[in-house]
């Protein structure tokens, strides 16, 4: 089964608190709270795009939901070096995943765009 967009950015946004801690303890903590806030962030947007009192409204939350992907992939792109993330476990699945997230909320908007203009 495919998880839906909510299910993947709330796993994701699970996966970039671990790494949020592991970025701490190494004293970065500055990198730490930039990578938290945007990986959060994508998933707390699609979730508030749930309860859109219109479908431009749905639209709008989901932009800024991918505006913050595209945000947390470039801070997975910085942090993937040496003495940051490289090594993390998961850092192969968040650069994949947000690859991922990235395209199907691309893929939402255009689609929710396409209804709204044929109404």
């Amino acid at each position: 089964m495919n998880p839906n967009i909510q299910d993947r950015t709330f796993h994701f946004a699970e996966k970039i608190l671990d790494a949020y801690f592991l970025l701490r303890e190494g004293n970065h903590f500055r990198l730490a709270d930039q990578l938290v806030g945007a990986g959060t962030s994508i998933g707390a947007n699609v979730e508030e795009a749930q309860a859109a009192h219109s479908k431009a409204d749905f639209i709008s939350k989901m932009v800024i939901a991918n505006k913050e992907a595209r945000e947390s992939r470039y801070w997975l792109r910085l942090l993937d070096r040496k003495k940051l993330l490289e090594d993390y476990s998961d850092m192969n699945f968040l650069k994949s995943e947000i690859e991922e997230i990235i395209l199907v909320i691309n893929a939402i908007i255009k689609k929710s765009r396409q209804n709204l203009n044929s109404l």
